[in-house]
């Protein structure tokens, strides 16, 4: 996808503030930590054609609305995914200035989740 320039400079600015994991990295802390939750950030339509078997859905347009009331615990740990990486590095951004304290993007997102094989449902 061919991302806008303006776009672009506001997620770069967002990645200086925020952590990304890896494919690799998100598996061993699903295994060091099962309580952990993965949040799919994307767009309803995305989500109903298939998200990660272990994925909740808060989409990025009301995720400042409403991620207090559905998981509270800012010291949660909180891995977030979107497309490819982009909206997922946004969300964190944001979730951070509400006070989360463990949150992280996933590199690559939906796409890189689906390259390797991770587990689907829709």
């Amino acid at each position: 996808m061919q991302h806008s320039p303006g776009f672009l400079k506001l997620v770069e600015d967002a990645k200086t503030r925020v952590r990304e994991v890896t494919l690799d990295q998100l598996r061993e802390r699903l295994q060091a930590n099962p309580g952990l939750t993965l949040i799919d950030v994307r767009e309803e339509s995305e989500w109903a054609g298939g998200h990660a078997v272990q994925a909740a859905h808060l989409g990025k347009g009301i995720l400042e609305r409403d991620l207090e009331s559905r998981f509270p615990d800012k010291d949660a740990e909180i891995v977030m995914y979107c497309g490819g990486g982009f909206r997922s590095a946004l969300t964190c951004d944001a979730a951070q200035k509400m006070g989360y304290r463990n949150v992280t993007s996933l590199i690559g997102g939906y796409k890189a989740l689906v390259g390797a094989g991770w587990e689907m449902t829709r």
